[in-house]
């Protein structure tokens, strides 16, 4: 058997939560899955209304360079991001977008997952505050990358004190909407 090793990147815009994403992925791999993990970030001048992006390596062997070369997982939450970043995508990667604001996606990807992340977190917590770990989710249950326990030990870990239960809910949430797609 082959090792695992996963590119990932969370694209969105500045203030939709994509860099505290990637920390907490990259956690729920390092710290609470035992497995090797890089995450590195960048966003636009902007900040808060600008491209964002999170990198995470996870893999059961050495990362010899934090960078995503050859994405495995390509998560879009703007259309913006989706145009950006779309030719990064290996053509058997897994593409996850929010379907809402991410309408136009080369037809050439067969693995993608389409969830109005936005529109779900304000109807079932009326915030959008947890689209982010709604995404992750949908990316713990697209990829098998970390475990949901270590995801959801490092969602508790991150977030702010008193809405660890919120976040978690979010968490399962996106893993039970990729679950229903599969």
């Amino acid at each position: 058997m082959g090792k695992k090793r996963y590119e990932i990147r969370l694209s969105g815009s500045g203030g939709q939560g994509m860099i505290l994403g990637g920390v907490i992925l990259a956690e729920a791999a390092a710290i609470h899955d035992g497995i090797n993990a890089t995450q590195t970030q960048s966003y636009g001048p902007e900040a808060r209304v600008g491209a964002s992006k999170s990198e995470v390596i996870i893999s059961d062997g050495e990362i010899l360079f934090p960078k995503t070369s050859d994405l495995d997982v390509l998560l879009c939450l703007t259309q913006k991001a989706a145009q950006e970043y779309i030719d990064d995508l290996k053509e058997d990667g897994i593409l996850i977008i929010d379907s809402y604001y991410v309408g136009n996606v080369p037809s050439k990807y067969k693995n993608i997952y389409k969830i109005p992340f936005s529109q779900i977190a304000n109807k079932e917590f009326n915030t959008t505050l947890v689209v982010n770990i709604i995404a992750l989710g949908a990316i713990c249950a697209a990829t098998g990358c970390v475990s949901e326990k270590a995801l959801f030990e490092a969602v508790k870990a991150r977030v702010p004190k008193g809405t660890q239960e919120i976040n978690e809910k979010a968490a399962r949430l996106g893993i039970k909407l990729v679950k229903e797609q599969k």
